[in-house]
């Protein structure tokens, strides 16, 4: 039997409670959501927690709450962040690395960003955060999931720096998922990241970085769904953007997607742009771990000319983005999946006025 901790006291810092007890670290004591855990499912965050979850994660979570199908999946908290940060010393080297950094200049820029990635991705994943990481992928099924960036500064009513850090998508294996969080964190360190954050006001230590884990879908179509015009700003109409295969095509730009404009109210499609696709992204089966996971494969030309969706199947998916519109009280931006006839919402944001765009959002730095 284990005796009872005596002399407890407590390091604080930014993000996380450490319990020690007579000079021991008391890890499993602080392992939950009151203290700010490592990991937190879907179930367990909402709206509110965004300075835990991240903006995505927050999303997520509150659309799991809501009833909304969402693939599975749980958020490596800001918390975990944080502290990887403090235990490995980084914070200060990163801040003396920004400090005083012009972005404008886009060579000193890119360098800095290049050192301050490296001084992430180099640093030793320390134990207490691999255990329950492998643990809750492993909790999850294993299998092949999506591993995503979940900032603080991202997907916020105010603000949206959407696209600005990094994606996995058909992770598989504990090491590779652990592998892919960190490179999530160094990924807040992008050129393009530190740019938009300082041109919007944003002090780059103050921000966090969750990250999403979630069952990957392996969807036959995917796309985008808008519940105002993005262009027209029509809030009585829901714009759908919809591809063959995955969605990293659509929201990346790299496929012209099909076009469908449906009365909110009735459902009734107004009006639709089918375009020809002639290649497709997928699962790449046989990759290895440096290897793509994913590929693009052709069409088969008898689909190519083919609309992405029915008249029904929009019907159906304007009807979740009005209930996911209802829900949050404002327009939304809405990324979706279609696997074996069932719609998944695999991400929701609130539509800004800064985001109102946005006919390709891949916003890549260029």
């Amino acid at each position: 039997m284990q005796p009872p901790c005596q002399e407890l006291r407590c390091e604080v810092g930014h993000g996380y409670v450490r319990a020690f007890a007579r000079g021991c670290i008391v890890n499993d004591m602080l392992q939950n959501d009151s203290f700010g855990g490592l990991i937190a499912s879907f179930s367990a965050v909402g709206r509110d927690d965004v300075s835990l979850a991240g903006g995505k994660g927050a999303n997520l979570g509150e659309l799991t709450r809501a009833g909304v199908r969402v693939p599975p999946g749980l958020v490596v908290t800001c918390d975990a962040y944080f502290r990887f940060l403090h235990e490995a010393g980084l914070r200060p080297e990163i801040e003396r690395l920004l400090g005083g950094l012009d972005c404008n200049d886009r060579a000193r820029l890119e360098g800095v960003a290049m050192e301050a990635k490296h001084m992430v991705t180099s640093a030793p994943m320390p134990a207490w955060l691999v255990s329950p990481i492998s643990a809750a992928y492993e909790n999850m099924g294993a299998g092949t999931v999506a591993v995503r960036s979940s900032a603080t500064a991202e997907d916020l009513a105010e603000a949206s720096f959407a696209g600005q850090q990094s994606t996995y998508l058909n992770v598989e294996g504990a090491a590779e998922v652990v592998r892919a969080v960190q490179n999530c964190w160094a990924s807040l360190f992008e050129p393009q990241a530190i740019f938009y954050r300082a041109h919007a006001g944003f002090d780059h230590s103050g921000v966090g970085m969750g990250v999403v884990v979630q069952r990957m879908v392996q969807a036959e179509r995917s796309g985008v769904m808008f519940t105002v015009n993005p262009v027209t700003n029509d809030s009585s109409s829901v714009v759908i953007e919809a591809v063959f295969g995955l969605g990293e095509a659509v929201v990346s730009g790299l496929v012209t997607p099909d076009m469908y404009i449906v009365d909110k109210g009735s459902g009734v499609v107004l009006d639709r742009q089918v375009v020809a696709q002639e290649q497709e992204l997928v699962r790449r089966p046989t990759a290895t771990r440096d290897e793509e996971q994913c590929h693009w494969v052709p069409v088969a030309f008898e689909r190519r000319f083919r609309p992405k969706l029915s008249d029904e199947e929009v019907g159906e998916l304007a009807a979740i983005g009005r209930r996911i519109e209802q829900h949050f009280g404002c327009p939304q931006d809405i990324e979706w999946a279609l696997h074996e006839g069932m719609f998944w919402i695999v991400q929701a944001r609130p539509v800004t006025g800064a985001f109102r765009r946005v006919r390709h959002r891949s916003r890549r730095w260029r």
